[in-house]
């Protein structure tokens, strides 16, 4: 240490600052101004400035770090605390009941027994914690120097996503998805809500502020789909998502703001990030379940000092010293989750007795118990019927269902270019099922006439359209039976059915994250007055970001990290793009279809061949502008031919 500070010695001493920075800076409550008391950058002041190597206050090398979870949180606080803080990666301890890494990030089997995902992420360019980690690690396929940044962008920049079919009914047939639809009324509600503070909305639901119409427009059909939000979850996390993704909206109806990776989600990022631990000498202890912690807590502080764990069906503790740090992944997206088959279905029934029972939340619940602090896990784990939905992975031998996707998919599904482009929601499904084909192959090993289809659905309690039972009660051949009623294929049901294996997973908390929630419901990342312990994952409080992203993840992994170390680095907050005039414009004229928006018409006049001009957003086509003129360009010419009369009449 003394090497790495002896030349600056001076500054460092002499510093009223060191030791006191805010590791997680907060845009919304930050007036933009420069001080002589203004050292560090501004909160969401973005870019390669932010890419300072942090100088630890001392040095860790004799600290360990047990790191409880082994997802994308837990991998990331590993990468941060080896990059960052300097521990050497030997020192870092990785306690996981799985027998697998990689956490709710999962992609797994092969052609024969038929590939899985429970899941899918839909990725956006400014993930900025995110690609911070991923800038740095090798390849997966390409040579170094290149890294899974420049693999991702490989492919993306050459291959670009879009839908031709993000909606369809009436039994395959493509509905037209170029418009919200949203009424004035619901256009001002969104406006409303994004003025809102964030603490004047606790516990609400979507559906106690929006109306019936908003409910039924298009806008929330791409909306809820996307994100797979319901009706009844939190109007808080909807409103940040809409803040997080302004910038995006306007390419949510056909997905062109979204990008993809070339594989599944595993494979892509787990494999090589778990690599380059491993290479660092990082350790996995694996089928180690943590029951507790023992934290001592005073007026002062909480501290941990043993980890309570059971392996081979004993209890095992784990001191921890002065100088180690523990990281928790509070809570779980992907815990109990029930699987299925051609001919099983995962449940039979919904038992929201079994609610929150399971190790992960109980690990959160024995937390809380301990502190306020720790937050609130009743509120996300108490009612599976309004948290869970189900998905279903297809292997798919050529059918008549692989040569009905063609008609959906923006290149062939066969070439490995973008297929769908995203999800294809299925406007008039009873259990509100979506489908999408990814890049082919899915996974590396994946044959060349395999393609791999996922498919999701909403609804938990309804009969479906063709099969009547709720989908967790279906068997795999079922839901492909539903899937092809609503393709207009059910005639081709047996040939679908002896091409496709359909392994199915449903996920009882797989939207507890959104559930309505308050202030203190979910804990800080570094609870207050804790000196070695951070929460980590969907379940933690962060300023702005939301949830059910890999951002989010990554995001509160680097916050305990910098901030349990106490390094000279913050986290910038999220992407500053919803305070951007052009993103405001552009979101207004979206919302609104296309058509002027009120005042459109004078702030043309005035920015016309001025500079500024390029900030308004323009129609899809010069003729559909040129058709429209604002309301307030009219009231201008009516005014100005009023004023022509009154000096004539003179």
């Amino acid at each position: 240490m003394k090497k790495l500070t002896s030349k600056f010695e001076n500054i460092l001493s002499t510093s009223e600052k060191v030791g006191k920075v805010n590791h997680q800076p907060d845009s919304s409550k930050e007036i933009q101004k420069n001080t002589k008391e203004k050292s560090m950058p501004f909160s969401d002041q973005i870019g390669n400035y932010q890419r300072n190597i942090g100088i630890p206050l001392k040095s860790y090398k004799n600290s360990k770090v047990y790191i409880v979870g082994s997802g994308i949180a837990g991998m990331a606080a590993a990468y941060y605390f080896i990059r960052d803080g300097k521990i050497p990666g030997e020192n870092i301890i990785f306690l996981d009941q799985a027998d697998i890494d990689g956490g709710s990030l999962d992609g797994a089997g092969n052609a024969k027994e038929g590939y899985i995902v429970r899941g899918g992420r839909e990725m956006d360019m400014t993930y900025e914690n995110l690609w911070d980690i991923f800038q740095d690690i090798p390849a997966l396929e390409l040579p170094e120097p290149y890294s899974v940044l420049d693999e991702y962008r490989l492919v993306n920049d050459n291959d670009s996503n879009y839908s031709k079919a993000r909606l369809i009914h009436n039994q395959g047939e493509i509905k037209d998805f170029s418009k919200f639809g949203l009424e004035k009324k619901d256009q001002l509600a969104i406006v409303r809500l994004l003025l809102k503070k964030k603490e004047d909305i606790d516990n609400l639901t979507i559906e106690d502020y929006f109306s019936k119409d908003f409910l039924a427009s298009n806008f929330w059909f791409f909306w809820r789909t996307m994100f797979a939000f319901e009706n009844w979850h939190s109007l808080l996390e909807c409103k940040l998502y809409m803040h997080r993704f302004l910038h995006a909206i306007d390419g949510m109806k056909d997905f062109s703001c979204l990008v993809f990776p070339k594989y599944n989600q595993y494979d892509t990022f787990v494999t090589p990030l778990r690599k380059h631990l491993e290479k660092h000498g990082v350790k996995t202890q694996l089928n180690t379940l943590v029951t507790d912690l023992d934290i001592h807590i005073d007026t002062e502080a909480k501290t941990v000092q043993h980890i309570i764990t059971k392996q081979d069906g004993k209890e095992v503790i784990i001191p921890i010293k002065e100088e180690d740090f523990v990281i928790v992944t509070t809570g779980s997206m992907t815990e109990d989750t029930a699987y299925g088959d051609n001919k099983t279905a995962p449940i039979l029934k919904i038992d929201n007795n079994t609610s929150g029972q399971s190790s992960g939340w109980k690990l959160w619940k024995n937390l809380a118990s301990k502190a306020t602090a720790f937050g609130n896990p009743e509120k996300f784990c108490g009612n599976i019927e309004k948290s869970s939905w189900e998905s279903a992975t297809l292997t798919c031998k050529p059918s008549a269902l692989t040569e009905k996707l063609k008609n959906y998919t923006v290149n062939d599904p066969y070439s490995g270019k973008t297929a769908t482009g995203g999800i294809i929601t299925i406007t008039d499904s009873k259990w509100l099922m979506s489908f999408t084909c990814n890049r082919q192959p899915h996974f590396p090993d994946q044959p060349e006439d395999v393609l791999v289809l996922w498919v999701y659905a909403l609804y938990m309690d309804k009969e479906g359209n063709y099969v009547k039972k709720a989908m967790p009660q279906c068997t795999g051949n079922e839901i492909l039976k539903e899937l092809c009623y609503h393709l207009g294929i059910i005639d081709d049901i047996e040939n679908v059915i002896d091409n496709t294996i359909v392994r199915t997973a449903f996920m009882p908390y797989i939207t507890s994250m959104f559930m309505p929630r308050a202030k203190g419901d979910r804990p800080h990342v570094v609870p207050k007055g804790s000196k070695n312990l951070g929460l980590i994952g969907q379940f933690v409080e962060t300023n702005n970001d939301v949830v059910f992203t890999m951002e989010s993840s990554v995001r509160t992994a680097r916050i305990a990290v910098y901030s349990l170390l106490n390094l000279n680095k913050q986290v910038p907050d999220i992407n500053p793009l919803q305070y951007d005039i052009r993103q405001l414009l552009k979101a207004t004229k979206s919302l609104n279809d296309y058509k002027p928006f009120f005042g459109e018409g004078l702030l043309k006049r005035i920015l016309k061949d001025s500079y500024f001009e390029h900030i308004l957003p323009t129609a899809d086509t010069d003729k559909e502008e040129k058709q429209h003129e604002s309301f307030i360009t009219e009231q201008v010419h009516k005014f100005q031919d009023w004023l022509k009369t009154i000096k004539s009449e003179r």
